[in-house]
């Protein structure tokens, strides 16, 4: 049976360097920069529209910019959903008033940038969770290389559409909207499934190994006890002066896990893989470890853990 021991030999192993953090740093830059460009094309394509325009009021009978212009005025996708039309209006002529028509010839400019200030402040609030996205596609590409190499065929639930899709030739970024995987081996069925709420525990889960399919795992409505085989926590976020944070939210999850199901008569494997691990954490990983606490743990900057653990997954 594959174990930790196949990737780390003591707690140094665990610990992330810092030429480690400062490529996570830079991941995440680009990453910010990916997802800002459908903003930037979205504010080019109101640019354009409202050029149309002669003075502010006249953007009012623009019906292709009535979005663009509910943004600029501060309004996010979410309050849109809880406003009527008269206060759209009202929230469309506020801003006219206020801002464009002070703003004289360049209220085009004005509105452009107004409309990027609400957006990025939506984009702002989507990067919080990035680094576990982030995290999550690494060691879903790295489990299905596994499975790849193996011959074993897998197949994928979409976020979005809750289907499941057959593993095809090219799988390329598949992992962007990936929830779950299944596949069959010579252990049985096994389903794994992301960011998911345990009732037996009552608590949300980044990673849950089971031995049923799809179909029974759904029937199940994950309330049997004996089908968890593994659970663990995913912690992406690289900034080391927080680091201690994630591991401390992940150590209270596990033992919380552990606990209900040891009152249940049942230990399914736990782990952790975190991408900033600084020394004191490793330690305590490593204790966990050696004693039989944790049964799994790797660093998600070192490519040959997250290769082993990854290993260590779809063999169990």
């Amino acid at each position: 049976m594959y174990s930790y021991h196949n990737h780390l030999q003591s707690s140094d192993n665990l610990i992330t360097t810092p030429e480690a953090a400062r490529a996570g740093f830079v991941t995440l830059a680009l990453e910010k920069n990916r997802r800002a460009t459908p903003y930037i094309v979205e504010a080019r394509a109101l640019q354009t529209a409202a050029s149309n325009a002669k003075r502010p009021a006249e953007l009012l009978e623009i019906k292709e910019i009535e979005k663009g212009l509910l943004t600029a005025a501060g309004l996010s996708d979410k309050s849109l959903k809880h406003l009527n039309w008269e206060d759209k209006v009202e929230a469309i002529n506020g801003l006219i008033r206020n801002f464009l028509e002070p703003a004289g010839e360049k209220f085009i400019e004005e509105l452009v940038f107004r409309f990027l200030l609400t957006r990025g402040d939506t984009l702002g609030g989507s990067m919080r969770n990035v680094g576990g996205a982030l995290a999550q596609r690494k060691l879903t590409r790295a489990i299905l290389s596994t499975l790849t190499i193996a011959g074993i065929s897998y197949h994928w639930l979409h976020l979005k559409t809750k289907k499941w899709a057959a593993m095809t030739n090219d799988d390329s970024e598949i992992e962007l909207s990936l929830r779950g995987i299944y596949w069959e081996s010579d252990r049985g069925s096994r389903t794994l499934i992301y960011n998911l709420n345990v009732p037996i525990s009552n608590s949300n889960v980044d990673m849950c190994l089971f031995n049923l399919t799809p179909t029974e795992l759904l029937n199940s409505k994950y309330t049997i006890v004996e089908s968890y085989i593994a659970l663990g926590e995913l912690k992406g976020g690289i900034d080391p002066a927080g680091a201690d944070e994630p591991w401390k939210t992940a150590r209270t999850a596990l033992d919380r896990i552990r606990e209900a199901f040891s009152t249940l008569g049942h230990s399914p494997h736990t782990f952790f893989v975190g991408a900033a691990i600084e020394r004191k954490m490793a330690e305590e990983i490593w204790s966990q470890l050696y004693n039989g606490t944790l049964s799994n743990a790797a660093n998600l900057n070192q490519e040959n853990q997250v290769a082993s653990i990854s290993l260590w997954l779809c063999n169990l």
